[in-house]
């Protein structure tokens, strides 16, 4: 494995077309989630290029931003037992920004407007801006997504289609513990009973998979709020079952017969999404 943290270290490789890249996006804290998108790209590609960038302006709240978890030297050793051919590419900030630390304005068709963009103001223009930045500098044959963020996923894949990039944009299913709690780096910010209580989140989103067989959207969505007010140390920010494509939300005297679910909880000072599919 070799580290960079500037591309201009040695650009003449990422120029070489003769073999697949493929590429993992990552703000660091690696979890098994990541790892299992590590895998993949490399089971797919010669060779395999891990970002670690904790990107400034997709966050909205400048205590959430310091407090994200920073463990880069354990981050790269777990991706060091991948083999030879990786790369781990982790830039500061003015890398990607230059001077001014700000990011791009992007027509995302609508998909940043509804859910976590409607509670984290400009987050998504943010995610953009990196990605880009990635993709064009380093024209992987593959990029790696996890679905856990299935939002950013479609925004991602929109974007590429926008910028004409040739990448394959490829989405990974979630990777749960054992409890059916989504792997998240926040879920290390979680105190030990927190951690007990946050596989509750799945088990509401169960719930509304169970429900949709026979029950209409308004219906579903009202025992999902009393699941949650049950649960009162899990406070629901947002529950909604949305077009997997669109992310359009259902009619409230819908049928859910395809689409996902997708949530917001905060438990304690921490904020955890997580999304399943309805169908």
């Amino acid at each position: 494995m070799e580290v960079f943290n500037s591309f201009h270290e040695f650009p003449q490789r990422f120029l070489d077309k003769s073999y697949s890249l493929g590429m993992v996006p990552t703000m660091g804290a690696l979890h098994d989630g990541h790892l299992s998108l590590v895998e993949k790209a490399i089971s797919e590609n010669d060779k395999v290029l891990i970002t670690i960038f904790i990107n400034p302006t997709q966050f909205d709240d400048d205590k959430d931003l310091m407090n994200y978890p920073r463990e880069l030297q354990k981050d790269l050793e777990k991706i060091s037992h991948f083999g030879e051919n990786i790369w781990a590419y982790t830039p500061n900030a003015s890398e990607i920004y230059g001077e001014h630390l700000e990011s791009k304005h992007y027509d995302l068709n609508s998909l940043e407007t509804v859910m976590e963009g409607k509670s984290r103001a400009g987050h998504f223009q943010g995610v953009a801006t990196v990605v880009e930045y990635f993709l064009k500098t380093f024209s992987p044959t593959r990029a790696y997504f996890g679905e856990k963020d299935y939002q950013q996923l479609q925004i991602i894949t929109h974007l590429n289609e926008l910028l004409g990039l040739s990448t394959e944009i490829v989405g990974c299913p979630i990777v749960r513990t054992s409890d059916g709690l989504a792997m998240s780096s926040r879920n290390a910010l979680l105190t030990v009973e927190e951690r007990k209580i946050a596989p509750q989140i799945y088990q509401g989103l169960q719930l509304a998979k169970k429900l949709a067989k026979d029950y209409i959207y308004k219906s579903i969505l009202d025992e999902v709020h009393a699941f949650f007010h049950k649960h009162s140390e899990l406070k629901l920010e947002y529950f909604t079952a949305a077009d997997p494509s669109t992310l359009v939300e259902f009619e409230p005297d819908e049928k859910i017969t395809r689409g996902r679910g997708f949530i917001a909880v905060r438990l304690g000072k921490i904020r955890l999404i997580d999304n399943i599919n309805m169908s």
